[in-house]
C-alpha cells in the first residue's frame, strides 16, 4: 500500500513537470491590439505593494527613470482608474471603443510639424500648437512606456496608456512649459483631474527637489491656477477629449470648450 501510494505521488509529479514544459513550449505571444506588452505573471514575491514601494525608491532617487514612475502608476493606481473608465463610458465611449493610440504612425506627424506655429504669437490651431510643441523641444510621441502591471486589453490599461499618451497634449493645452515647474504644474492639473496616487506623489515629493524660487513659482503661480481649472472641469474630462479629431480646432475655442485657462506665463 505504502509503495503504491509513493509511486502515485511520483508519476503525478512527473506529470505536473511535462504539463508544465508543454504549457511553456506552446505558450502564445500575442500582445494586446494597442501595443502593450503582456504584463509578467502575478508576483507573489515581492507583492505589488512591495514592489510599487522598490519602484517609488527608484523613481525618487532617479525622477529620469520613466518606467519606474510609469510602474508606480500602475501598481498604485487601480481605485483611480476604475473610476476613470466608469466616467470614460458615459462620456468618451467612442474613445474607449476605437482606443486610438498617439504614435507616429497613428499621427499626421509630418504635417504637424511642416504646419507648427508658435501660440505665443498668433491665433493657431491645436494642431499647429501641437506641432509647435514637439517640435521645439524636440519630443517624440513614440516614447512613453508601455503598460506592465495592468490586465492586458482592460479599459483600465488603455485609461492609463492614454493618460501617458496625452502628457503632450495636456501642454499644448494648458500651455504650461516642460520645465521642472512647470510639470509640477501639470501635476497638480492631473491630481485633480484623475486623482491618481501617481500624481500626488509627484507633486509632493517633486517640490521637494525645487529651490526657493521654483517652488515659489508652483505654489503662487501655477498651484492657485490648477485650483480655477479644477473648479470649472468635471472630474476626468481631460482624458475624454479625442484629441486626435481636434487638430483643426482654434486651439482657444478647445481651451473654453473645456474650461481651460492657459497657464501664467513665466
Amino acid at each position: 500500500m505504502k509503495g503504491t501510494f509513493v509511486s502515485s505521488l511520483v508519476n503525478s509529479a512527473s506529470y505536473l513537470r511535462r504539463k508544465r514544459a508543454n504549457s511553456r513550449f506552446f505558450a502564445t505571444h500575442n500582445e494586446p491590439f494597442y501595443g502593450s506588452p503582456r504584463p509578467p505573471r502575478q508576483q507573489y514575491t515581492p507583492s505589488r505593494l512591495s514592489l510599487a514601494w522598490q519602484y517609488a525608491w527608484t523613481a525618487f532617487q532617479d525622477p529620469t527613470r520613466a518606467d519606474a514612475v510609469a510602474a508606480v502608476g500602475e501598481l498604485t493606481g487601480t481605485f483611480a482608474l476604475d473610476r476613470l473608465v466608469q466616467v470614460m463610458r458615459q462620456e468618451a465611449s467612442l474613445l474607449l471603443k476605437e482606443r486610438p493610440i498617439v504614435s507616429k504612425e497613428t499621427l499626421p506627424y509630418e504635417k504637424l510639424l511642416k504646419d507648427a506655429v508658435d501660440p505665443t504669437t498668433e491665433e493657431v490651431t491645436f494642431g499647429q500648437a501641437y506641432g509647435y510643441f514637439l517640435k521645439q523641444h524636440g519630443f517624440d510621441p513614440d516614447e512613453r512606456d508601455p503598460i506592465r502591471y495592468l490586465e492586458p486589453d482592460s479599459d483600465a490599461a488603455y485609461v492609463m496608456l492614454r493618460y501617458r499618451q496625452c502628457h503632450d497634449f495636456f501642454h499644448t493645452l494648458t500651455g504650461l512649459p516642460p520645465t521642472v515647474p512647470g510639470e509640477l504644474g501639470l501635476k497638480w492639473l492631473e491630481l485633480f483631474q484623475t486623482e491618481l496616487p501617481l500624481a500626488a506623489v509627484a507633486c509632493t515629493v517633486g517640490s521637494l527637489r525645487l529651490n526657493p524660487e521654483e517652488l515659489q513659482l508652483v505654489w503662487q503661480q501655477y498651484l492657485p491656477w490648477a485650483i480655477r481649472v479644477r473648479q470649472n472641469m468635471k472630474f476626468g474630462q481631460l482624458l475624454c477629449v479625442y484629441y486626435e479629431k481636434e487638430w483643426d480646432t482654434p486651439l482657444e475655442e478647445l481651451r473654453q470648450r473645456l474650461g481651460v485657462d492657459p497657464a501664467p506665463r513665466m
